[in-house]
């Protein structure tokens, strides 16, 4: 199995969306945030595909890379998984040092909050990274998806429906009593 920046990212937010997404479970394209996300990743900085280029290797698809400065920049609608995507951004570095391109940084970049936050792999992070990977393998390996652990971004999820799925159908009961009370 390959991993990749998503899993990586998601690792980051929620194992359960991490082995539902590995395993071909994926809710994304009913997603409206996740449209919006890609909206603003498309319209926020329209000049930079004439500059930099959009670079795709081993499993990893890096919004913009600077080659000339050894840049990467990611792009993100909201910084609410801000350490989520500052690993998927150290994942992209760590692909590249693999396939030997020394010296490369990272930015993440928030246009809506006009934030940017540099990113940079050392050491720690590399081993980090090691780690990561051996725990996605066993995660996404495993025969049974993780257990629910309700987060304040599962609201906004594109698999909410998914996993609050006997949640919403006690709640709809419930209401459904008070109506004929």
């Amino acid at each position: 199995m390959q991993i990749n920046a998503t899993l990586v990212n998601l690792y980051n937010v929620c194992k359960r969306e991490l082995w539902l997404h590995a395993n071909g479970i994926r809710f994304e394209q009913t997603s409206d945030l996740v449209f919006e996300g890609k909206l603003i990743h498309e319209e926020s900085y329209p000049q930079r595909s004439e500059k930099y280029e959009e670079v795709e290797m081993d499993g990893i698809k890096v919004d913009y890379y600077d080659a000339k400065n050894k840049v990467i920049h990611e792009i993100k609608k909201s910084n609410k998984v801000e350490k989520a995507h500052e690993w998927q951004v150290k994942y992209y570095i760590y692909v590249f040092e693999r396939k030997g391109i020394e010296g490369v940084t990272g930015k993440l970049e928030y246009p809506t909050l006009r934030q940017t936050d540099e990113v940079v792999l050392c050491d720690v992070d590399r081993d980090m990274i090691r780690e990561i990977e051996a725990e996605i393998r066993k995660i996404v390996e495993s025969d049974t998806c993780p257990p629910l652990v309700r987060k304040g971004v599962c609201r906004n999820c594109s698999y909410f429906d998914f996993c609050f799925a006997e949640e919403l159908e006690v709640t709809d009961s419930l209401d459904k009593k008070g109506e004929n009370d």
